[in-house]
């Protein structure tokens, strides 16, 4: 028996620059892939993704940034992001047993973390497990907001607000080939095959 989707569930729900809020269902996605509209499936997915991971510590507040603005916060939601985002590059839409590799890829190929290239796997261990199985790093790597380097291979320091701004230009990254790239090529063809399982799990 198929499962029956409510195309009226909202895929994305976010505020703009003036505050008005946007409410995206599956069935105004489903309008967009219908039409091949890529520049409005590519804000979408932007909106849905940085809404979700980022946008919440990007909040300007004095008191905001000096008693709530925690590195731990921020690295644990860019974890999230970067097994979601290289999820969608992939095509891929369920993770399980592949997040060590997926960061792997994201760390090895992403131009704007090219500081961890060969140190991928101890990011994956030291930092993303660390963070999401203990509450905290391990082998000695240190999450800090102060400085202006993204990564102190010596002391092994990583600075979260720098890594979330390079990764919020990843994300704008991918959004924009989306755009530049054709209906046909396999950057479509993986998002549309990840977005057709993020639907499906809306099924009762």
């Amino acid at each position: 028996m198929t499962k029956k989707i409510d195309t009226t569930i909202l895929l994305a729900q976010y505020y703009d620059s003036k505050g008005i809020i946007h409410a995206i269902s599956i069935a105004d996605y489903l309008g967009m892939v219908n039409i091949k509209d890529k520049e409005a499936i590519a804000d979408f997915l932007y909106n849905r993704l940085h809404a979700r991971y980022l946008k919440p510590f990007f909040f300007n507040d004095n008191l905001f940034n000096e008693q709530y603005k925690n590195g731990f916060s921020i690295m644990a939601n860019c974890c999230m992001l970067i097994e979601t985002l290289e999820s969608f590059k992939q095509g891929l839409g369920d993770s399980n047993r592949k997040s060590k590799q997926l960061f792997n890829d994201f760390l090895a190929n992403d131009l704007n973390f090219s500081v961890f290239q060969s140190r991928e796997t101890e990011f994956y261990f030291s930092i993303r497990c660390g963070i999401l199985h203990q509450g905290e790093t391990t082998n000695g790597w240190i999450i800090s907001r102060k400085g202006t380097v993204l990564f102190d291979p010596i002391k092994l320091k990583v600075n979260a607000v720098i890594f979330m701004q390079n990764l919020e230009e990843s994300l704008k990254d991918y959004c924009l080939s989306l755009v530049q790239s054709d209906w046909s090529d396999l950057i479509w063809q993986n998002f549309l095959k990840k977005m057709s399982v993020s639907i499906a799990n809306c099924s009762r």
